[in-house]
């Protein structure tokens, strides 16, 4: 029976083992919850960053989104604005054929009836064009402008000053402020 007893009877020294691995046990819960601690706050920090990153694309992507659509409305506008560009390039011609049978119909008596005929459908054919924004290139008397005439030659000009358009050979064109068609003009040299 005292065998027993004595099992029974804890020493000391398992006492404070005991007591030591509680411890052990404590310090290393202890240290796992700081372990799990800062892994957390790594976590939340890292989640911050992406965070930081994914705003800043998304304001980027926005911005470049607005720059696009500022740009093709631009483009759009402009488009418009010059639609018809095409169809007045092509009656240009047209138009110079009507002032070149003016011109010769003004050179002969017979006909006056015609130049007049023809005469009405310049101005109805200029005023179409023009209320389109069609403006004409100011020429004759006017300083050469390489932006706007195209000297096709230069001549003894007597007293004109060096560069002054002296004759328009044919006539250039705006539209709507952009030059579609430079006048073809003889400079003074």
């Amino acid at each position: 029976m005292h065998d027993a007893k004595e099992k029974d009877v804890i020493t000391e020294d398992q006492i404070l083992d005991d007591a030591d691995l509680a411890q052990n046990d404590q310090e290393k819960t202890s240290s796992e919850s700081v372990n799990q601690e800062e892994e957390l706050r790594n976590l939340v920090q890292k989640l911050e960053e992406e965070k930081g990153e994914l705003v800043n694309l998304t304001q980027r992507l926005q911005a470049d989104f607005e720059n696009f659509r500022r740009r093709t409305r631009g483009e759009k506008e402009e488009l418009i604005r010059y639609a018809a560009e095409g169809v007045i390039t092509q009656l240009l011609p047209v138009l110079d054929n009507f002032e070149r049978a003016i011109m010769a119909a003004k050179d002969g008596e017979e006909g006056k009836g015609y130049l007049d005929g023809v005469e009405m459908i310049y101005r109805q054919l200029l005023q179409v064009l023009t209320n389109e924004g069609l403006e004409v290139v100011d020429a004759v008397g006017c300083a050469f402008d390489p932006n706007c005439h195209e000297a096709v030659m230069q001549i003894d000009g007597g007293e004109a000053p060096k560069d002054t358009v002296l004759e328009e050979l044919q006539k250039g064109y705006f539209l709507k402020g952009k030059l579609i068609r430079p006048s073809m003009v003889k400079v003074a040299k």
